[in-house]
């Protein structure tokens, strides 16, 4: 299993390295775990795009200095301050018809799994009006987790995103933005591993969830930076 580590130096070219984790599991059959802290961006979801305000609400994140994105995978819009950790899980398929609900689970058991090693008595839910609201969230004192899955032929990715800090800035940008797309959001909702009184290092959260993500599979890191040379090259 490949182990990325660290980011890209835009946020293009850090989503970038997650396509290519999908591209080469289906190419080669190569699983692939990655976690790190992206740029400060509000990434919009595909149903996002097509709301009415849509314009609205990006102009919104905009003005916040939140850069606007869209994302190919999730729901709804998540914000990530540079402090907030995402993760992504990338398998190879033979059968893509099969097996998303057990690569659900297993994700989120191993991301609960890890907000409990670093003090978090996390548990599987959410509050209502909550930010990307979805099945497959953690909770403690507001959401912290939400885990996301996208499924193409021969790989699939399942991801999210931990709210390490920030809470209180982070329901500051999604609270208009949500108003703008008309979405039911409660800016009490989130919730924070410094809230809930965890270990809120970011770097010490990915490294956390990096570490149950792999399990005891065989893992090879290599650096994204190392990564992004190499393709410079060629």
């Amino acid at each position: 299993m490949r182990v990325l580590r660290g980011r890209a130096a835009g946020r293009n070219a850090d989503r970038e390295v997650v396509a290519g984790m999908l591209e080469r599991a289906a190419e080669d059959g190569e699983a692939s775990v990655r976690a790190w802290r992206p740029h400060r961006q509000l990434a919009f979801g595909r149903r996002d795009s097509r709301a009415d305000h849509y314009e609205v609400a990006k102009k919104v994140a905009d003005a916040c200095d939140f850069p606007p994105v869209e994302r190919s995978v999730g729901g709804r819009a998540v914000a990530y301050t540079g402090n907030t950790v995402a993760f992504a899980k990338v398998v190879p398929l033979d059968d893509m018809r099969v097996g998303m609900d057990e690569r659900y689970e297993t994700v989120t058991r191993a991301i609960q799994r890890a907000l409990w090693r670093l003090g978090v008595p996390a548990s599987r839910g959410e509050p209502e009006a909550s930010f990307c609201p979805g099945d497959y969230s953690l909770q403690r004192d507001g959401k912290l987790v939400g885990v996301a899955q996208r499924v193409r032929k021969n790989a699939a990715l399942v991801s999210g995103v931990v709210v390490v800090r920030d809470h209180e800035e982070l329901a500051g940008v999604l609270d208009p933005v949500y108003a703008a797309l008309d979405i039911p959001f409660d800016s009490d909702s989130i919730g924070s591993i410094d809230k809930a009184g965890g270990e809120a290092d970011p770097e010490t959260v990915a490294r956390t969830v990096e570490e149950l993500l792999v399990d005891d599979e065989e893992s090879e890191v290599e650096a994204v930076s190392d990564l992004a040379d190499r393709e410079t090259d060629d």
